[in-house]
């Protein structure tokens, strides 16, 4: 099968970057297919430390430009999506081995001062044997900085960036695998593959955009006479989750002797999440797992600082993924640039291949700007850049208050219970509204698996979000996996395969046929892909 209508675009890959490449797209009047072989961030878009963050240490390796627009964009996207996006206060013990405290103080004034901040609490110094955040912390450590950054759903924020391109007219294909691409004439003629059907079909685009991140250079590898210098390095990063050991809504940044940080941060209420490692990865992307090396290292840095001693014993779940950065040569997987790369592919200066190599969450939305200047010239008629002042869909809340909206919410769906307003208030900000409409009751909600989980959230998100199994549902778009039991977890499993056997069109996307569901258990990294 082929469509005879050519594309502007096609964009491969549905990570953050795709997703948000599609989304700046369609807004520009452009007509946009994103193709995905799997789930919409199935890979590493799902996998991160779930931070909008400048990258404080990258000062150090003179990142200032990427620093810079990072925290820039950490301003833009409070506002756009402020129901998934939210403040959070880091305290950094100090420990005079590893960095200096006049070095510590002068990179925080920095990034302080960068980025133009303006909605975040500025930097101070803690007495921590006098403050309640040092409580948990060894008594050797007896000062601290408190900095500000934010929190992010990275799943959430790329189904919404999908969510927003769908509404303004993009098609969005996931479980579609891009098998090949060729130039002919003045269009792309690409072969795609629906992976449930095992059915091939093609499109004609005027453009591609390569936005498969770790998988980059696989795309060009499929893609007839493709030239490109660019390559991309993998690099693991893993994270545990154990249960939250401490009192407060803050943030620890804990410095390690090989110089480098990590984040304990509260998760999901009761937990706390705990990573990054920085390990060269050379396997399947899909294969990545966390190794008992990295879980050592990550509870010897925590054991290093906090009086609560945590053990294997302690370890919830885990996860891992892997970062496809630009290679520039580094020898050090954390000195490798987070900064993003383009490179363009134009044989006769027609028919554009986008590559994009590297690249951190929080400058996607700064990267799809870029990328579609980059596509300017070959689309004459194309918008404006649009992106930065508009809300992502259930972020359009007055003021980007939260707050004060999620007080007007719970007035009007009082008959419900408070922790599953606040789950669909943090899920899916206004869009929660539409979720519960016409619902006055809690026995309208459907069928109760445990905890917040109830029918008709599955249903809107197979409906309006393109998920078709249950852990698209549980891991991804949710985080319900975590609070569940293995048989709540199977009994859902069980039930969503009864209820959608076959295929299905859903509102806000292709028609697309629901297969049998994966199995599901409290280990992610038992569920990669």
């Amino acid at each position: 099968m082929q469509t005879d209508e050519p594309v502007d675009i096609l964009v491969i890959g549905g990570g953050v970057n795709g997703a948000g490449i599609a989304r700046d797209a369609a807004g520009r009047g452009l007509s946009v297919t994103l193709a995905e072989q799997g789930d919409l961030a199935q890979g590493t878009s799902s996998r991160s430390g779930k931070l909008i963050h400048g990258g404080l240490r990258y000062l150090e390796y003179y990142e200032f430009r990427l620093v810079r627009e990072a925290l820039i964009e950490r301003e833009v996207l409070l506002r756009a999506a402020p129901h998934i996006v939210w403040p959070l206060r880091f305290v950094l013990p100090h420990s005079p081995g590893d960095r200096p405290a006049w070095l510590v103080r002068a990179g925080l004034f920095l990034y302080d001062h960068l980025g133009g901040r303006k909605h975040l609490a500025p930097t101070r110094a803690l007495k921590l044997h006098a403050s309640p955040e040092g409580e948990v912390v060894k008594p050797e450590y007896n000062r601290a900085f408190e900095y500000s950054d934010c929190w992010v759903d990275d799943a959430r924020l790329v189904s919404i960036n999908a969510v927003a391109a769908s509404e303004k007219g993009a098609s969005i294909l996931t479980r579609t695998r891009c098998v090949s691409a060729r130039r002919e004439g003045e269009l792309w003629h690409v072969d795609l593959l629906d992976v449930n059907t095992g059915k091939s079909f093609s499109i004609l685009a005027r453009a591609l955009v390569n936005a498969a991140g770790p998988w980059v250079n696989e795309v060009i590898s499929n893609v007839s006479d493709a030239q490109s210098p660019g390559n991309v390095r993998l690099v693991k990063g893993s994270h545990l989750i154990i249960r939250k050991f401490w009192q407060g809504d803050h943030c620890y940044l804990l410095q390690n002797d090989d110089k480098r940080v990590i984040f304990i941060n509260p998760y999901e209420s009761e937990y706390a999440l705990v990573g990054t490692t920085d390990i060269a990865y050379e396997g399947d992307p899909s294969d990545v797992t966390v190794d008992d090396t990295e879980t050592e290292y990550l509870l010897g840095v925590l054991n290093r600082y906090f009086i609560n001693q945590i053990t294997t014993r302690d370890i919830v779940s885990s996860f891992s993924g892997v970062r496809p950065l630009y290679d520039d040569s580094s020898d050090n997987p954390s000195a490798i640039t987070r900064d993003y790369v383009f490179d363009i592919d134009n044989e006769s200066g027609r028919t554009p291949l986008l590559n994009i190599f590297g690249g951190k969450i929080t400058t996607f939305r700064k990267l799809s700007e870029h990328a579609l200047d980059e596509l300017a010239a070959y689309f004459p008629r194309m918008g404006d850049p649009w992106t930065s002042a508009e809300p992502l869909p259930g972020g359009d809340m007055e003021n980007a208050d939260f707050d004060t909206w999620f007080g007007e919410f719970k007035q009007r769906h009082h008959s419900l219970p408070e922790s599953a307003l606040q789950h669909y208030a943090r899920l899916y900000g206004t869009r929660a509204d539409r979720l519960l409409n016409g619902v006055t009751n809690l026995k309208q909600l459907g069928r109760h698996f445990g905890h917040d989980l109830f029918e008709i959230e599955a249903r809107f998100l197979v409906d309006n979000e393109w998920a078709q199994t249950s852990q698209d549902i549980l891991q991804r778009r949710t985080k319900h996996d975590l609070h569940l039991s293995p048989d709540e977890i199977n009994v859902f499993n069980n039930w969503f395969e009864s209820e959608f056997p076959r295929p299905i069109v859903s509102r806000a996307g292709s028609k697309k046929p629901i297969t049998k569901t994966e199995p599901s258990t409290l280990k992610v990294e038992d569920t990669l892909e």
